[in-house]
């Protein structure tokens, strides 16, 4: 079956058409949509017919099996030929003068819908939501693949179609539709400086406690006497301990000759300026509690007492 010299077959409507860009008729307005201007025996073709509303069609490009989805805005074309928005041009790669099948189709409405913008400018607008939600008004489907263009601020922003849901072409005319956003193509992730930490290496561990250990060492000041007295002069070992040993036995064993070894040992420890305990372990219990008896230390304090008159001599 022919209608006035043009091949429309069937009950469905499938023709092909050399398709040319918006601005060879003045329509700018097409760009910002994905409308098609079709000729008017296409009308009348789809008027017979008993198909679906509002009216989607298929494009195909044969020689590259690139497929979009596109409505229509009026029937005012030269027969034999279409006009399109160039960025659908674009996506289908035809140039000018090219062939391209044209097919009616019914799509579902669509529940959910993927975007990605090729640039990060597209989230530098105010409020890029609304600014898509009034774009999108001027589009009757959307096809998994298509890069679409958004006009604002007399500036282009390409975004695509990552993924739609229920199928590859849904119609978005009077449907509630999930979009979601992707990052852009030239989006790329801040660096994390990791925070500096002190490295915890075995090697610096063990490093910083030796450094440590010193601090913790028990008797590393220097040597005071316990009755206030200023250190004698530190003298020899063989000098000393004949010396000292005498009187070590004479004040803590009250002049007894049996403690004379133990007694020089003490006696050349102290005189090195060092604190020595349990010298006189082997001394018996009751001699040990004399010393305290004879000597309390209420007899020695009139020997701190400032400008006291007293006198004493450095050789003791």
């Amino acid at each position: 079956m022919f209608f006035d010299g043009y091949g429309y077959h069937g009950r469905s409507f499938e023709q092909t058409y050399r398709c040319y860009p918006a601005s060879f008729i003045d329509k700018p307005q097409l760009e910002n949509g994905d409308k098609i201007i079709m000729p008017p025996s296409a009308l009348d073709r789809l008027a017979s017919l008993h198909i679906d509303y509002p009216m989607l069609f298929e494009l195909r490009n044969d020689s590259t099996e690139r497929v979009s989805h596109c409505g229509v805005l009026e029937f005012i074309a030269e027969e034999g030929m279409i006009h399109m928005p160039y960025w659908m041009m674009e996506n289908l790669c035809l140039q000018e003068g090219d062939i391209v099948t044209v097919k009616n189709v019914t799509l579902p409405k669509g529940k959910y819908v993927k975007l990605q913008p090729h640039t990060k400018d597209f989230l530098d607008i105010s409020n890029p939501k609304a600014i898509l939600e009034t774009t999108l008004r001027n589009f009757s489907c959307l096809t998994t693949g298509d890069s679409i263009m958004v006009a604002y601020n007399n500036k282009k922003y390409y975004i695509d179609i990552v993924e739609t849901k229920p199928s590859n072409g849904i119609s978005i005319i009077e449907t509630d539709c999930e979009v979601d956003f992707a990052p852009p193509l030239d989006y790329k992730e801040p660096e994390r400086t990791a925070p500096s930490r002190p490295s915890n290496s075995p090697a610096e561990v063990q490093e910083d406690a030796t450094e440590v250990e010193p601090k913790f060492n028990p008797f590393t000041g220097g040597a005071r006497r316990l009755d206030g007295k200023p250190l004698k002069q530190q003298l020899p070992p063989s000098s000393s301990s004949s010396g000292s040993s005498d009187k070590q036995v004479n004040v803590t064993n009250g002049g007894k000759k049996s403690a004379a070894a133990p007694s020089s040992q003490n006696s050349s420890r102290q005189s090195q300026g060092k604190l020595v305990f349990g010298s006189n372990a082997n001394r018996a219990p009751e001699k040990q509690k004399e010393p305290v008896k004879e000597e309390p230390p209420k007899k020695e304090e009139p020997k701190f007492q400032a400008f006291s008159g007293k006198k004493y001599s450095l050789r003791g």
